[in-house]
């Protein structure tokens, strides 16, 4: 049943203005975490859980994530006739059996609007909705929107959720949850609140990047008026589909699958670093830098004895 699920909406709109200068040229979604940049990270962790069709909401100067995913012949011919075979590996993911689709945002207003860009794409269709800026556990290794995927058509719900607990003093920065009976692993919204003042959170679990949607959601979007900026919260729609009487559940990030939202340069080195240091052939020498770095309380970067003096 959950195979008939198979398409996500990967919204990749945004101008990404707080990782400025670096995303003044590239796309976010397209910086580097570890080996990878990160919108790899999201394909691969859906295309393990069952997705086959990628849609992206684009808008301008995001060509290169379509170019990342193409088949590269000359790049693959090129490794072969310099005898660099060993590195066909890491294109691998190029082969993949997923189709990818591209849609552009126009305009940006907000996540509710890039996710009713694909209307005419999804149609009447159940779809997932990953934000293309979020990586859920370290290399993508999660099994949340799989799970999330289950839960939506066993019980036949309009909308699943992923939550993830945060701080108090954080809450003002995310929708939401108030669930209805309890914070368990699984759980019914009573209502999501987008950015809510600490005094009136109704609890610390924020919605985490992930959803899944019945075609339903199209309708709440038309008509879910626009907030601050002339922006459609995708939020703002999910509480009109549960007002109306549809039923719409969360469920809870695991401990073992913590979400890396690549969304300012805080967040985005700590990424790095989390991955860089997980990594299986340099993360051991990576950690062992880091502590006589730390031990010395150097925070200068090395140079290298072919720096000029």
């Amino acid at each position: 049943m959950t195979d008939s699920i198979d398409i996500a909406v990967i919204p990749v709109a945004g101008h990404g203005t707080r990782l400025l200068p670096a995303t003044k040229s590239q796309p976010k979604e397209m910086l580097s975490v570890g080996r990878k940049p990160v919108v790899q990270y999201v394909v691969e962790e859906l295309a393990h859980s069952g997705i086959r069709r990628m849609l992206f909401v684009t808008s301008r100067g995001k060509h290169s994530i379509e170019s990342h995913f193409d088949i590269d012949e000359s790049l693959t011919h090129y490794l072969r006739s310099t005898g660099r075979e060993e590195l066909l590996a890491d294109l691998a993911f190029e082969r993949e059996s997923i189709e990818y689709f591209y849609t552009r945002q126009r305009r940006q207003l907000g996540l509710g609007h890039a996710v009713l860009c694909a209307e005419s794409l999804i149609r009447d269709q159940p779809f997932v909705v990953a934000l293309g800026d979020s990586i859920i556990g370290v290399h993508a290794q999660s099994d949340i929107v799989e799970r999330m995927k289950r839960l939506f058509c066993r019980e036949q719900v309009d909308a699943v959720v992923a939550f993830e607990e945060v701080p108090e003093e954080e809450v003002y920065r995310y929708g939401i949850a108030q669930p209805k009976d309890g914070e368990g692993d699984v759980f019914e919204l009573a209502d999501v609140i987008e950015k809510p003042p600490i005094s009136e959170a109704p609890s610390r679990l924020a919605v985490a990047a992930r959803y899944v949607f019945s075609p339903r959601i199209f309708a709440m979007l038309h008509a879910t008026p626009p907030g601050k900026g002339g922006e459609i919260q995708l939020t703002d729609a999910i509480r009109l589909l549960i007002r109306r009487g549809h039923r719409c559940l969360g469920v809870r990030l695991g401990p073992h699958e913590p979400r890396f939202d690549i969304g300012n340069f805080e967040s985005y080195f700590q990424t790095f670093v989390d991955f860089a240091l997980a990594d299986p052939q340099y993360g051991t020498a990576l950690r062992e830098y880091l502590a006589t770095k730390l031990s010395s309380g150097d925070s200068r970067a090395s140079r290298s004895p072919t720096d000029s003096e």
